[in-house]
């Protein structure tokens, strides 16, 4: 019988090989056409924005409106945060999870829940991507258990 050592070296390889997400701020010039240019192929794109700010002040009691800052992913992927950085206070009684989290992480818990929906109301495989693009960023984010306690 052969001894073949080489099939019983334990991997030093990662098994998941793929990039870091990261995003990057929008400059202000191209602010105005962030909406379009990322979602104009899904119905009813003009209906995304409203629906996260009235997510987060529903969410978070102490949330009154916000400058909100518009980011794009490496993976195609895009969303918006407010500017006001702290902590926000979150509870969803839809499912009875709170958690606290910086602004970066409210502004995608609010992103996700109304892409989810969005996706869900008008059957758009694009709005799905779109989804799925930032959980992947959440997925590594630091805040990621309490984003996923929240849309949970």
């Amino acid at each position: 019988m052969k001894n073949n050592t080489a099939n019983s070296t334990p991997s030093t390889s990662p098994i998941n090989d793929l990039p870091t997400l990261t995003a990057t701020l929008v400059p202000d010039a191209d602010r105005q056409s962030f909406w379009l240019q990322h979602f104009g192929d899904i119905p009813q794109w003009l209906r995304i924005e409203s629906p996260i700010f009235s997510w987060l002040d529903l969410l978070c009691k102490d949330y009154h409106g916000d400058y909100w800052e518009f980011y794009t992913l490496s993976n195609g992927g895009a969303f918006i945060i407010p500017s006001t950085e702290g902590e926000y206070i979150l509870f969803n009684a839809l499912n009875g999870n709170g958690a606290t989290v910086g602004h970066e992480a409210a502004g995608i818990i609010a992103c996700l829940i109304t892409y989810g929906h969005h996706a869900c109301r008008t059957e758009c495989d694009a709005m799905t991507e779109h989804y799925y693009r930032l959980r992947d960023y959440a997925l590594n984010h630091p805040e990621c258990s309490a984003i996923m306690r929240i849309i949970d």
